[in-house]
Order: C-alpha cells, then sequence, then structure tokens
C-alpha cells in the first residue's frame, strides 16, 4: 500500500529500537536472556564472506555465508499450575516431522458436565521470534483461559526464516486438525476429549499471530470439517503489510506473489468466504499498525462476507501493550473484552 498513513508510519510490527515500548518492541536483553548469535546454516570457509552482510532487517541479519543472527531471544518455560486460577497446562506433540507442538490450558473445572468453548491462539513476533513457550505468552494465554472459561491450545509453530513462511501457517493448519479431530472425543490428548466443546471454537491471534489467525479462518472457509463449528476470530493489532518492512516478510517467504500475496494483504475472496461467524479486531491508538487494523474492518464489511465484525480501539496504546503487563487497566480491560467476545452465546 502506498497510502501517506503507511508511507509515515512506523516498520511493521515493531518501531525503531528507541521507540520500543512493549514485549513485541522492547530489547528483550532486559527483561529475557543475552541475546547469542545463532547459525543456521554451515559457515563458509572463506573467511572474507564471514561477516559481509547480504540482508539486515528489523529481528535478524543475514550474512553472505548463509548464517543468521537473531536480534531477540526466546526464553522458553515449562507448563505449570496456577495456583491462584486453577489453571493447569501440559506441553503435546504434534507431529516430529515437522516439528510442531502446543501448550494446552484447561481452567477450574467448575462443572464437569458442561463442555468447555476451544481458544486456539496464534502468538506474535514478527514470525521469526516468541514461543508458545515463553514467559509472558504462557502467563498471558493462562489468563485469557481463565477470564473465558475455555480450554486453550497455544500453537509452537516454527520460525521463518530457518524454517521459511509458509511453515508457520501449515503448522497452525496441522495443529488445528490434530484439535478438531478430538471432535469424536477419541483423539490422544484427554482435555480435549473431555471437556472441549467442538460446536463453539474461536481462533486467537496477536500481530503476526493476527495475520495466522486470519489465513486459517479464510482456510476453513473452505475446508470442511466435520462435527466442528470455527465461530468466531479475534485478531489482535493484526499484521496485514503495508509500510516498508514487508521485503522482511518476502524474505522469509522465498516462493512469494508479491506484495499482493493474500497471505500478506487478504484477498477479498478470502474476507467474503471467512469460516466463522463473527470477528473481533483490536487496534492501538498509539500502534504503528492501527490502520492496517481499520482497513481490514472495513475491507472485511464490504466484502460480501456474512457475519458480523467488530472493532476496538485501545486509546492511548502502542503495539500488543497488554502482552507484557496483565495488571494494567487496559491490559485487563481488553482480556475481558476477548473472553466476553468468546462467552457470548
Amino acid at each position: 500500500m502506498k497510502s501517506t498513513c503507511f508511507r509515515n508510519s512506523l516498520k511493521i510490527l515493531f518501531p525503531s529500537p528507541p521507540q520500543m515500548q512493549s514485549l513485541y518492541y522492547r530489547p528483550l536483553s532486559l527483561r529475557l536472556q543475552p541475546v547469542k548469535k545463532t547459525h543456521f546454516y554451515a559457515t563458509s570457509s572463506m573467511d572474507s564472506l564471514s561477516n559481509e552482510v547480504a540482508h539486515e532487517f528489523r529481528f535478524f541479519r543475514v550474512y553472505k555465508d548463509g548464517r543468521i543472527e537473531k536480534f531477540q531471544s526466546t526464553p522458553k518455560i515449562r507448563p505449570s499450575d496456577d495456583q491462584i486460577t486453577g489453571v493447569r497446562s501440559k506441553d503435546v506433540v504434534i507431529s516430529s516431522e515437522p516439528a510442531i507442538s502446543a501448550r494446552i490450558f484447561l481452567p477450574k473445572i467448575r462443572d464437569p458436565t458442561r463442555k468447555l468453548p476451544v481458544l486456539f491462539y496464534c502468538h506474535g513476533g514478527g514470525f521469526c521470534f516468541l514461543s508458545a513457550f515463553s514467559p509472558l505468552l504462557h502467563n498471558y494465554v493462562g489468563t485469557l483461559a481463565a477470564e473465558a472459561e475455555a480450554i486453550a491450545v497455544s500453537v509452537e509453530y516454527r520460525l521463518a526464516p530457518e524454517h521459511p513462511i509458509p511453515a508457520c501457517y501449515e503448522d497452525s493448519w496441522a495443529a488445528f486438525r490434530w484439535v478438531a479431530s478430538h471432535s469424536n472425543r477419541n483423539g490422544p490428548e484427554q482435555w480435549l476429549n473431555d471437556h472441549a466443546d467442538f460446536q463453539r471454537v474461536f481462533l486467537v491471534g496477536d500481530s503476526a499471530g493476527g495475520n495466522i489467525s486470519h489465513n486459517m479462518a479464510a482456510r476453513a472457509g473452505s475446508t470442511q470439517i466435520p462435527n466442528v463449528k470455527l465461530v468466531g476470530a479475534v485478531l489482535v493489532h493484526p499484521y496485514f503489510g503495508g509500510t516498508d518492512d514487508d521485503k522482511m516478510w518476502l524474505y522469509m517467504c522465498p516462493e512469494n506473489g508479491g506484495l499482493d500475496d493474500p497471505r500478506l494483504k487478504p484477498a477479498a475472496e478470502d474476507l467474503a468466504r471467512l469460516g466463522c461467524e463473527r470477528v473481533l479486531v483490536f487496534v492501538g491508538e498509539k500502534d504503528h499498525l492501527r490502520e492496517v487494523g481499520w482497513r481490514y474492518y472495513e475491507e472485511l464489511k464490504k466484502s460480501g462476507w456474512g457475519g458480523s465484525v467488530e472493532i476496538v480501539e485501545n486509546e492511548g496504546e502502542e503495539h500488543c501493550f497488554h502482552v507484557e503487563d496483565l495488571k494494567q487497566d487496559k491490559a485487563v480491560a481488553l482480556v475481558k473484552r476477548l473472553a466476553s467476545f468468546i462467552m457470548e452465546e
């Protein structure tokens, strides 16, 4: 997109380092582990190439010898039971080849006869860092599970560029299908067999995860999934292109359709066939992706899709502010609004 608001906006997903304001922005060295250079490919024997940079983006650089250096670390914690909320969590392996896993959150069971809505969560991180197992996202999804009284499945998809896009989309879809395979009550995960209501399934994603969630909802619109009803999708500060950093997404997705690739810029036909009934979009007033979220909302309304869409603007807030401090008043309000969307009959 070449509109003035996009030309003047900050770059994709995260602003420049001096303005970093949240988990998705702020240098993680103050909060997480020290960043280390990571070698994903064999180093060339030619010393002259060892320090020459071929590509540099907001979250990583690529050297001419094939090395990739990421600027953010991604620490991970084990699943645990929350003694305050009563939410339990466990990790499951969905596929060994490719490697796909997930963390499942089970809220406190108040009525054993009542099935719980399913919240399928896709994390953000520019498609190239963060994890379903990272501390802040573990706490965030656990909080959502408690507030919405939903069983939550947070997918651990493979990260770009070492696993080029579309790996993140394919892994998330495979995990979603794995969850759906429990609808006959004899799947491999007993929590889903015993507690999930497959007539109340929701996709939720923040930032890059909002992009992934949209793409999954579009795919669900053309794919029959027996005994499963995808009721809604929640896109929190979603990314759909429109900034100079789109070149990073194009690099991470070598086989792309350019800036009009429907995975980057939602196509009208995909919007029209979203496989859910309701959509809720959050945008941050001070988020560089604010106009992106509003554009998605407006285009979905005029696409011919038969569902209902709402948009909520988080006044005075930056991109994905809610994940970092769940006790902040506006973060509490966001979580409650998201939970009410899921609990709505």
